[in-house]
C-alpha cells in the first residue's frame, strides 16, 4: 500500500487520476502510521472523545463504502453505519489491524472500479443516502473524502505524538 506524495507539479492525465492518487496515498499513509504505533496504542484512547486508532480506520473504511458504494452507486452495502453504535465509533472484539486494513485494501479496489467507471460530474443513485436531497456528483464526492482523509490523518498524526513521542508528516 504504501505511496509517495505527489507534487501539483507531476503531470496527471485527468482530474481522476489526481483524486485516486490522493486516496491512495492517503490510504497508505493511514497504514503507515497504524503500523507504527505500539500494539497496545491501537486499541488505547488518547483522546477525551474517546476513540482509537482502530476504530479511526474501521470508519475511514465505511465512510467510503458510505460515500461510493452506497450513496453513488445505490448499491446495497448491508449496513453503512457498521462503524457506529450508540452515536461513536464502534470496534467489534475480533476485529484487528491486520483484518482491518485487508477491509481497507478491498474498500480501496471496490472504491477505484466506481470512480474509473464514472464521470466526474455524474451525479450518483437517488437513494436514501441523500435524505431526499439531490445526489451529489462524483466530483462532490472525492471533493469530501479526501477532506475527510485529510482531516482524520491530522488527528492521527496528534495520538500518534501523544503516544509514540515522534511527530511526523
Amino acid at each position: 500500500m504504501p505511496e509517495q506524495f505527489f507534487s501539483p507539479t507531476i503531470p496527471a492525465s485527468s482530474r481522476t487520476e489526481v483524486f485516486l492518487r490522493y486516496l491512495d496515498y492517503f490510504r497508505s499513509r493511514l497504514a503507515e502510521k497504524l503500523e507504527a504505533l505500539p500494539t497496545e496504542e491501537l486499541r488505547r484512547s488518547r483522546l477525551p472523545s474517546g476513540w482509537t486508532p482502530l476504530e479511526l480506520l474501521k470508519h475511514l473504511r465505511y465512510v467510503e463504502t458510505r460515500w461510493l458504494e452506497w450513496g453513488f452507486a445505490g448499491r446495497d452495502v448491508g449496513d453503512p453505519w457498521g462503524d457506529s453504535r450508540d452515536g461513536r465509533w464502534h470496534l467489534g472484539q475480533g476485529e484487528s489491524l491486520g483484518g482491518l486494513l485487508a477491509e481497507l485494501r478491498a474498500q480501496a479496489g471496490r472504491s477505484r472500479a466506481i470512480i474509473e467507471s464514472h464521470d466526474l460530474s455524474e451525479p450518483g443513485e437517488p437513494g436514501e443516502r441523500w435524505d431526499g436531497a439531490e445526489p451529489a456528483t462524483l466530483e462532490r464526492i472525492l471533493f469530501h473524502l479526501v477532506q475527510e482523509y485529510a482531516r482524520h490523518l491530522g488527528h492521527l498524526d496528534i495520538v500518534a505524538e501523544l503516544a509514540t513521542g515522534l511527530s511526523g508528516e
